[in-house]
């Protein structure tokens, strides 16, 4: 692999679960992908000066600090990574675009629709101003086998689009006496498994359909209304000593909606992390007049495809997408030889690297994230008026501001 001495220098905000997972990416990409600048990360930033020390050394940052307008601040820093709560990303991520500095954002791009609008706009601004990068972390869209399902759709494989079905299912919030996080506090998360997971199948969605959501029909529900203080940190959520010291939830469990997309097609959506026996099941399935695909992120080097016009073999087809000619696959493992979640992120950040060089356009863009978070809150919109046709504006508007409540529990 070959890089070009041009460096590109990362400070990376957040040492959480997405911190670590970006962190691996900026040292992996390097190694198996020839990039057209030097990503070299220098600044790791965090919230407890503690924690982020130990981060700092056990991940390799050269220097670490607690305090993120010194990331934005300092000439030797040229891109930002945010890997924090939903509620610190529009303050982070405009004053580095007002810096000048590229950005790559974790999603949901902000807590509301008036922020991700703004965080669009600077984009826009830094863009036509200095060149600027700016993208939102959908991560999935790097999935060798949905970048592939993206490529046949666009082929014209499926053929006119009539049916999406997309859920996200994970348990890990099933049992009542899970231990509460910042992502079951609307203040942090903005929402529950609508914004964290869904906001995922919205995207994708949307990406390889070629197709904005454009109406929606929604309930949400949360099924534990408290949960105990957490008392150590384990995966998403971790460990609570004492259960009767409870705080209380105020996001949603579980969302489903149904959709119309701009180009006609129908959509079903689920998203919870309350389904019992789901790791991370993300899916999707596409049905089109001329074939079909279907996608499970729990068999991730697979996508099913189907083709309406071979009239000898009827059914779907799996197809192992690890061949060199497949997107992303190429530059890992013989065939085969399958990928993993941490994948996605080095993808990213690759494409990240290319985007801020011109090699490639930017995707997905803060305005793409901001037709998302516009779903999101059509979404809540119609949760609280007893699931009413809601249209997906194309102005600022946001959720109520308690868009659980009336909702049975």
């Amino acid at each position: 692999m070959t890089t070009t001495t041009s460096p590109l220098r990362i400070a990376l905000i957040g040492t959480g679960f997405m911190g670590r997972m970006h962190t691996h990416a900026w040292r992996t990409a390097p190694r198996f992908f020839d990039l057209p600048l030097s990503a070299q990360p220098v600044l790791l930033v965090g919230h407890r000066a503690d924690a982020t020390a130990e981060a700092a050394a056990r991940w390799e940052w050269p220097e670490h600090t607690v305090d993120w307008r010194e990331a934005v601040e300092r000439d030797d820093i040229d891109a930002i990574d945010i890997c924090t709560p939903g509620d610190t990303h529009a303050e982070i991520a405009l004053a580095a675009l007002a810096a000048g500095k590229h950005v790559l954002c974790e999603k949901p791009l902000a807590n509301t629709v008036a922020e991700a609008q703004e965080m669009t706009d600077a984009a826009a601004a830094a863009s036509t101003r200095s060149g600027v990068v700016a993208m939102c972390g959908f991560s999935y869209r790097r999935t060798p086998a949905l970048a592939l399902a993206r490529r046949l759709i666009e082929e014209g494989r499926v053929g006119e689009i009539r049916h999406v079905r997309a859920q996200y299912l994970q348990d890990w919030l099933s049992d009542p006496d899970s231990p509460h996080t910042w992502r079951l506090d609307r203040d942090r998360a903005g929402s529950g498994a609508l914004g964290d997971i869904g906001a995922h199948s919205i995207d994708t969605a949307q990406w390889l359909t070629g197709q904005d959501i454009a109406s929606v029909s929604a309930t949400i529900r949360t099924f534990v209304t408290s949960r105990p203080r957490r008392s150590a940190v384990e995966g998403l959520g971790g460990v609570a000593a004492d259960t009767t010291d409870r705080l209380p939830v105020t996001v949603d469990d579980a969302a489903a909606f149904t959709a119309r997309f701009d180009g006609g097609a129908l959509g079903v959506f689920e998203a919870t992390r309350m389904a019992t026996g789901r790791r991370n099941a993300n899916r999707i399935e596409i049905n089109g007049d001329r074939g079909a695909i279907a996608f499970d992120f729990e068999r991730m080097n697979e996508l099913e495809v189907y083709d309406a016009a071979d009239d000898d073999a009827q059914g779907f087809r799996r197809v192992q997408v690890t061949e060199a000619r497949h997107p992303y696959a190429g530059a890992w493992w013989p065939a085969g030889h399958g990928l993993g979640y941490e994948h996605l992120f080095t993808h990213q950040a690759v494409d990240f690297v290319r985007a801020v060089a011109g090699e490639i356009p930017v995707s997905p863009t803060f305005a793409d994230a901001t037709q998302v978070q516009r779903v999101l809150a059509a979404v809540e919109q119609s949760a609280a008026h007893d699931s009413i046709l809601t249209t997906v504006a194309s102005g600022a508007v946001d959720a109520p501001e308690h868009p659980t409540e009336g909702i049975p529990s």
